[in-house]
């Protein structure tokens, strides 16, 4: 059974960076074929995808959230993590991690969900 669970501070402050790290068990980040997400949902807002990393470590972003957003990995801790600079107040949601299978749709595994509010 794969786990995913995030981490990071609740509350950043406008212009700040957010960052999060999602640890994941019972399954490795290198697994071939797999890709880890962050995705977000603002408050009463659906689902936005930021961006992904693959089993191999190149990434993806969201066109609109690119200039913004930066994820890496650790191996040695079975971690990747979210960078997102410059945050404003419309940067608040609750970000989720998650892993998909390489040209599959949808998400099997979800981590529950961390909120970040951007406020000074």
């Amino acid at each position: 059974q794969v786990q995913l669970q995030e981490s990071g501070p609740g509350l950043v402050k406008p212009s700040q960076t957010l960052a999060l790290t999602c640890t994941v068990s019972g399954g490795s980040i290198t697994t071939n074929s797999y890709y880890w997400s962050w995705i977000r949902q603002p408050p009463g807002k659906g689902l936005e995808w930021i961006g992904y990393i693959t089993y191999s470590g190149s990434t993806y972003y969201s066109p609109s959230l690119k200039s913004r957003t930066s994820i890496s990995r650790d191996t040695g801790k079975n971690q990747f993590s979210l960078q997102l600079s410059s945050v404003t107040p419309e940067d608040t949601a609750v970000y989720y991690c998650a892993r998909e299978l390489e040209a599959t749709p949808g998400y099997d595994y979800w981590g529950k969900g961390t909120l970040v509010t951007v406020s000074s």
